[in-house]
């Protein structure tokens, strides 16, 4: 039995666990507390006698649950109630979250004062009169753009220009401080209201999407698509929770995408072309070598990177940056509570950063000479890949591709046995065995590229392409929220030690973060062959090669 916890075995087969649970509860109630529950329509009543039982109960066969350890050992494990998964894997169709349709509040209310004989004006004091928890409730829900309009005027305060239909642009105050600001009375409503797809394009413009509507961070490159196909800026975020700044690449004001049915290959081409550009750019100048002093085009980006490539393999010491960090928050909500439900500020964009190979020591408070090692979650990936080697011999990532290609069902039945979702010459899109979230998916090069320096130019274009299609399917399934992080391999590793994955991670209804979660025991409830065969069939349906047209 191996040391390290993961399903991944030397065999190229998946192992996890299996429970089934028969057990005895020794009763130690005082009393009863027998109460009717309710009543039929023939006046019989309901009573609760089955939750007093009167002697020590025997669970003969509870719901078989398997245990799955995640291929990452630091993922934790993931939990299957195959009462739950057993449903789905009869109805696959069972795996989607079901849109709530058309709102709209002024129809309603339009609808209501006619019925009612109410005057419009009545109407709209009504309207007026919504507490602020509904407002905020509209303004995530609503698909109505006369609601949106007019929550919007609520939330802020436009300039329009003479005979203009639309705003011309935000109102702005001096502070306290004798700074510019714009005129807003509700920061929580004004964001719920600019995330909303349906609220008109200028309004979304004058809001969120121009340079300087977010901030005062720098714009400091873009990318532009042929026949203004697409368009893109990076920003730099200089004080960052992400030490020595990070970057963002937003769709630009007049490259509205506010879904993955609107982004287009040529979008996310923009998109990590920027992310790919910062890198091999920050890496270059701290290798002295030469920057050309505009967007790099495809067979400069190429030329860069293999000539870090060869300094970072040929140097004596290392960089001072050794890693990367990328992430994409997709999708916006608010809860009327005013708990926001998930990190993004805009609904296309990525964030990439460097990471440090070192950082300095603060001992009790006391600023040290010494340094510490720097963290990248890439790095717990290399542990375990190490642990792997030195315990079984051979190489963890070959073998997870192995055991991908010989998967059988979760539950040993019949049927869909594939976790394969998509592939090409470059790349793996799959279901992993031990989902983190449910849902998750990952994205995987086929050969040993373990970080996008190591990711040639066809690597990278399909790596591009993997994700577009996995956002995809997953909005298409009904996900309106979806985590992607990149765990790479550090500059300086061995080459063919790691490799790269994305990971792709939903927020579902119905799976909020709890307990279990921060116990890093995930729970699921279908199997992860079921829902592969769920995303091959939804690829099946928006004709996956559309996607993949330039």
């Amino acid at each position: 039995m191996m040391k390290l916890r993961t399903c991944v075995s030397p065999n190229g087969t998946f192992r996890y666990g299996v429970h089934l649970p028969s057990y005895r509860v020794k009763n130690l109630r005082r009393r009863d507390h027998l109460l009717c529950l309710g009543r039929l329509p023939d006046g019989t009543q309901i009573w609760n006698e089955a939750n007093f039982p009167a002697s020590d109960l025997h669970v003969e066969r509870a719901s078989t649950v398997y245990e799955i350890p995640n291929a990452l050992s630091f993922r934790g494990s993931t939990f299957i109630d195959a009462a739950w998964a057993d449903k789905r894997a009869r109805d696959p169709s069972m795996i989607r979250i079901v849109s709530s349709g058309d709102v709209s509040l002024t129809s309603s209310l339009q609808e209501w004062a006619g019925r009612e004989g109410v005057d419009r004006q009545a109407a709209e004091r009504l309207y007026s009169a919504l507490p602020s928890p509904l407002l905020l409730a509209l303004a995530t829900t609503s698909t109505d753009p006369e609601d949106l309009v007019w929550l919007a005027r609520r939330a802020c305060d436009f300039r329009r220009l003479p005979g203009g239909r639309g705003p011309a642009e935000l109102a702005y105050r001096l502070d306290g401080n004798g700074c510019a600001v714009p005129v807003i009375h509700d920061r929580d409503l004004f964001e719920a209201v600019a995330n909303n797809p349906y609220l008109p394009d200028p309004y979304k413009e004058v809001m969120l999407l121009r340079p300087g509507a977010q901030g005062a961070s720098e714009v400091v490159g873009d990318y532009e698509g042929e026949a203004g196909r697409t368009h893109v800026f990076e920003y730099l975020r200089r004080n960052s929770y992400i030490p020595w700044g990070h970057f963002a690449a937003n769709m630009a004001y007049d490259a509205v995408r506010y879904g993955m049915r609107d982004l287009s290959l040529p979008d996310m081409e923009g998109l990590r072309h920027l992310y790919y550009q910062r890198v091999y750019v920050r890496l270059a100048s701290e290798l002295e070598m030469e920057i050309p002093q505009a967007t790099l085009d495809a067979a400069e980006l190429e030329a860069m990177r293999q000539s870090i490539l060869d300094a970072v393999r040929t140097r004596k010491s290392p960089p001072v940056f050794t890693g990367s960090l990328w992430g994409w928050n997709f999708g916006f909500d608010f809860a009327p509570t005013r708990y926001k439900l998930h990190g993004s500020h805009q609904q296309i964009h990525q964030q990439n950063a460097l990471v440090p190979a070192r950082v300095r020591v603060m001992d009790n408070g006391q600023l040290r000479q010494e340094e510490m090692e720097g963290f990248s979650c890439g790095d717990m990936v290399a542990e375990v890949a190490g642990s792997y080697r030195e315990e079984t011999g051979q190489d963890f990532f070959k073998d997870l591709v192995r055991c991908l290609r010989s998967n059988r069902r979760t539950d040993g039945g019949e049927g869909e046995h594939s976790l394969i979702v998509h592939e090409d010459d470059e790349v793996l899109l799959f279901v992993p065995k031990a989902q983190m979230s449910q849902w998750e998916l990952q994205l995987m090069p086929r050969k040993e590229v373990g970080n996008v320096l190591e990711a040639d130019t066809a690597c990278r274009a399909s790596l591009d392409k993997g994700m577009l299609l996995a956002l995809r399917l997953l909005e298409e399934l009904g996900a309106a929220m979806v985590t992607s992080i990149e765990l790479s391999k550090r500059f300086t590793e061995p080459e063919g030690s790691q490799r790269l994955i994305s990971s792709f991670l939903p927020k579902l209804p119905w799976s909020p973060g709890s307990f279990s979660e921060a116990q890093s025991r995930f729970i699921c409830s279908h199997y992860p062959e079921d829902f592969a065969s769920a995303c091959r069939r939804k690829l099946q349906e928006i004709k996956a090669e559309t996607l993949f047209r330039s």
